[in-house]
């Protein structure tokens, strides 16, 4: 099934179509009238519905449900766990000031970061990747122990959205613990992929939200540890343990339970059936197009080459290549063309191409970083939109490649230079 008739859809890590379910419910909650916050029977209404749906999401996620936090969607959970990890340590504590972090992180968290470094005294203390952007438990438990004293928090992508590499978060988590140092798990591509344990020790707020597995957008939460301690980021009525404030959006919040619900109903299956229509279309891509390179990680042991269970080393939606000799949006946008909707993964601004700061962060030279294109799948991929990829790109690799890459000008920026 693909959103029209005529046209595929690989671009689920972006946005996913919006569920049945999640419609069904948004509009039935929007058709009731009532302010969870109000004390008369519609408003207990609401309140019941609300906090109906926040049991069902932490079952699904492992969470005692006063640890469910309500926010608009995965660049607010990001900041306000980010920020409200960050103050409430660096307040106890002003020695506290550094944050540890990789390079491949998602803007919502490296923006963040920067703007607590920029006005808040945060200093950036950055992990390397190897070349499949995983992150060295070793390397992460030796950045700990050096910065063991300056360390106001920790914080890790889960699952990355470009390159799909799954980092070793019960380990990173562990190492965290065992230091007393508070650490945000960035999950949204994780959410409705992966199995989410938040009862998992070490891990002290992770982001998620809804329209990455079919909810409206509009809607994510953060997950907060009960002892936790977060400085809110927005001020108001005290709602969501006076974390997050602002009246609760009923409708966008029971759709979001009722998709997350189906998203996770048949996990096991659904990520071996996507699996294999990832492993598929890459085989395709690399026979057609040799050149072609893969990026990030894949579900074997780097050591025997043994397959490991899905989703453990890469997303089992993820497929990303780097072509060589042609700009990622001239593949985008022939691609678009012949109906084929996927992504360069890198940023954009004001029609000027960037090189993926992710894909440069696992070592790739700048060419490499520019000529990326991600194809994610969801829950309506099916195999017929494998093979329309498969059809269409070997021709547009060759009209992108005719075109050739943009001229090296002082506009090209490699993001987070400044990094080093």
């Amino acid at each position: 099934m693909n959103t029209s008739a005529d046209r595929v859809y690989l671009d689920h890590a972006a946005t996913s179509p919006t569920r049945p379910e999640a419609i069904e419910a948004f509009v039935d909650q929007s058709q009731r009238i009532g302010n969870a916050s109000s004390l008369h029977t519609a408003g207990r209404g609401t309140k019941l519905r609300v906090e109906d749906a926040r049991d069902r999401l932490a079952a699904v996620l492992g969470a005692h449900p006063t640890e469910v936090i309500y926010t608009s969607g995965g660049t607010e959970s990001d900041n306000l766990g980010l920020q409200g990890l960050y103050h409430a340590r660096h307040r106890r504590d002003p020695r506290r000031h550094q944050i540890l972090f990789t390079g491949i992180e998602h803007a919502a968290v490296i923006d963040t970061l920067e703007a607590l470094e920029a006005h808040h005294g945060a200093e950036l203390i950055q992990v390397p990747v190897d070349a499949t952007g995983r992150v060295e438990v070793e390397a992460w438990k030796d950045a700990i122990d050096q910065h063991a004293d300056q360390l106001a928090l920790a914080t890790m992508m889960y699952a990355n959205n470009e390159i799909g590499t799954v980092q070793p978060i019960a380990e990173l988590a562990e190492a965290t613990a065992a230091a007393e140092l508070p650490f945000h798990v960035d999950a949204v591509q994780a959410f409705g992929a992966l199995e989410l344990h938040f009862d998992h020790p070490g891990v002290t707020t992770m982001a998620i939200s809804g329209h990455k597995i079919g909810a409206p957008i509009g809607i994510g939460a953060l997950l907060v540890r009960r002892d936790a301690q977060v400085a809110p980021v927005l001020f108001g009525g005290g709602q969501e343990r006076d974390i997050r404030s602002g009246t609760m959006a009923s409708a966008l919040i029971v759709s979001f339970t009722a998709a997350a619900e189906a998203a996770t109903a048949n996990q096991q299956v659904e990520r071996e059936r996507l699996s294999g229509l990832r492993d598929r279309l890459i085989a395709g891509i690399q026979q057609a197009i040799p050149e072609a390179q893969l990026q990030g990680d894949q579900d074997r042991d780097p050591e025997t080459g043994q397959h490991v269970p899905v989703g453990t080393r890469r997303l089992p939606g993820n497929v990303h290549f780097c072509f060589p000799g042609c700009e990622g949006d001239s593949l985008l946008f022939g691609l678009d063309m012949a109906g084929i909707e996927s992504s360069t993964g890198s940023a954009c601004t004001a029609g000027v191409s960037r090189p993926s700061h992710v894909v440069s962060a696992t070592g790739a030279d700048e060419q490499m970083a520019r000529s990326t294109q991600r194809f994610s799948l969801g829950y309506t991929t099916t195999e017929a939109d494998i093979q329309a990829v498969l059809s269409v790109l070997p021709g547009v690799y060759a009209s992108a490649q005719r075109a050739g890459m943009a001229g090296q000008d002082s506009h090209i920026v490699t993001a987070n230079s400044h990094r080093g």
